[in-house]
């Protein structure tokens, strides 16, 4: 599985590329006005993980490589996206190339940044951008079912059933209601993968607030709204500030911790977004470690151990024989594999053992 795609939309001027900034490193222009961000800024982001330090450390590895999850950019969406204001239709179809949507919403007053609609309202600029999703969405499920209606007279089963998911998905998106939020089974949603739907995409918001209230947010009460939807919408908020996290990334570790303790903050919401994203995509880590390297390896939850050796190398799926594998807690407090093998903590597991986030992996294999 290559690395997995997260998009970071909202409005013109919410402090997206300020965020990406601090994500990445890498410097996407931010500037106050609208559209400054016209093709995606792309940046892999480590996913922090103290295990694998602890056991570079135990190893004495020569090397370290976590899991990462990638960020795109994307520009700020207005009211008429859809049917191609601004720029519309290239940002819709940046959207479209993404697994995950980090909605970015502006919880913040300040006069000298300049809101698109002049005033802060972040359930009004959620509603412009879910409505302009709905939209876009809208046209691809009605042209999607003239072309299964067409199917419908030559009998085919498989366009009975589409034609029904496709008239609720239409149902649901005349009201400006996602296609998520329709109940839909997995066999329905394999039927509607190569359609492609933007708000089909699982969503988390991340608020972005001022510096003097990211400590103490639950105060904001435009934050407080933000919660509220997604509590009902069964989605995550990530509060931050971005123009704290830009400030964070130009610091050394041991700065940055300290900036943080006097912000009194104990992670950054960086930190905090990178978990909620890899969550949102339902994946979780397995780990190998050794002289040369201490790796985290990206799986779906609910991964077999066969296929979680093919994350390494198809050979050793192929010729998967066994998965010798210690749980991280058990292997840090005995300091050695060895040791919790004495103690009976290692474990042989076959083919269809359903891998735990952090057990620590070798495959014994045969090509």
């Amino acid at each position: 599985m290559s690395n997995l795609e997260v998009g970071i939309v909202g409005l013109p001027n919410v402090g997206k590329s300020t965020l990406f900034n601090a994500i990445t490193k890498a410097g996407a222009e931010a500037a106050n006005y609208p559209f400054c961000t016209i093709e995606p800024n792309v940046g892999v982001v480590a996913v922090p993980d103290d295990r694998l330090n602890v056991l570079t450390k135990m190893y004495n590895s020569k090397k370290t490589t976590p899991a990462s999850v990638r960020f795109v950019d994307i520009a700020g969406l207005v009211k008429g996206a859809s049917k191609g204001e601004g720029l519309g239709n290239k940002f819709l179809e940046h959207i479209r190339q993404v697994d995950a949507i980090a909605h970015v919403v502006r919880c913040f007053e300040d006069k000298n940044i300049t809101h698109v609609a002049e005033t802060i309202d972040p359930l009004r600029d959620i509603e412009t951008i879910q409505t302009e999703l709905c939209l876009a969405d809208l046209e691809i499920v009605e042209k999607r079912i003239a072309k299964v209606e067409k199917l419908l007279k030559s009998g085919s089963k498989e366009a009975k059933i589409e034609i029904e998911i496709l008239r609720q998905l239409k149902s649901a998106l005349d009201e400006a209601k996602p296609a998520r939020s329709i109940d839909l089974t997995d066999d329905q949603l394999s039927m509607l993968r190569d359609v492609n739907l933007l708000t089909l995409k699982p969503t988390l918001y991340v608020a972005n607030v001022s510096e003097d209230e990211v400590a103490d947010f639950e105060k904001n009460p435009h934050v407080k709204k933000v919660q509220e939807l997604a509590k009902n919408e069964g989605n995550e908020v990530v509060v931050i500030c971005a123009k704290v996290e830009s400030e964070i990334a130009e610091l050394d570790d041991d700065e940055a911790k300290e900036f943080l303790n006097d912000l009194g903050l104990d992670s950054s919401g960086l930190d905090k977004l990178i978990h909620a994203a890899f969550d949102l995509l339902g994946l979780m880590t397995f780990l190998t470690s050794g002289p040369d390297e201490c790796r985290a390896w990206t799986i779906r939850k609910g991964t077999t151990a066969v296929k979680a050796a093919g994350k390494i190398h198809s050979d050793i799926e192929r010729g998967f024989i066994r998965a010798e594998i210690v749980n991280y807690n058990d292997l840090v407090k005995l300091g050695s594999v060895n040791a919790a093998r004495d103690k009976g903590l290692v474990r042989l597991e076959g083919k269809d053992y359903i891998m735990q986030d952090g057990d620590v992996t070798y495959f014994r294999f045969n090509v």
